[in-house]
């Protein structure tokens, strides 16, 4: 266990070590909680925003049998091909 003290800011030093191990940088927000035996320190890690088209390409799967259609996956569409299967 490490011990820190609060300044007469209310600051507190994590040590250089802790820091490097859990990839604190400056900046990093953390979480505090109250809790009945103590405070307790949380690393808050955003999620960086993309946009879809930003992952345009990043999966690819290999093409297996028929080329399917927008059709293939509208229903009206599928029940008429259920009515009549030769369309």
């Amino acid at each position: 266990m490490t011990t820190v003290v609060v300044s007469s800011k209310g600051q507190i030093v994590l040590p250089a070590a802790l820091r490097r191990r859990l990839g604190l940088g400056a900046g990093t927000k953390l979480d505090l909680s109250e809790e009945p035996d103590g405070l307790r320190l949380r690393i808050t890690r955003a999620v960086p925003e993309s946009a879809v088209t930003d992952l345009a390409g990043l999966v690819k799967a290999p093409a297996r049998g028929k080329p399917r259609r927008l059709d293939d996956f509208d229903p009206a569409s599928l029940l008429a091909r259920e009515r009549d299967p030769e369309s």
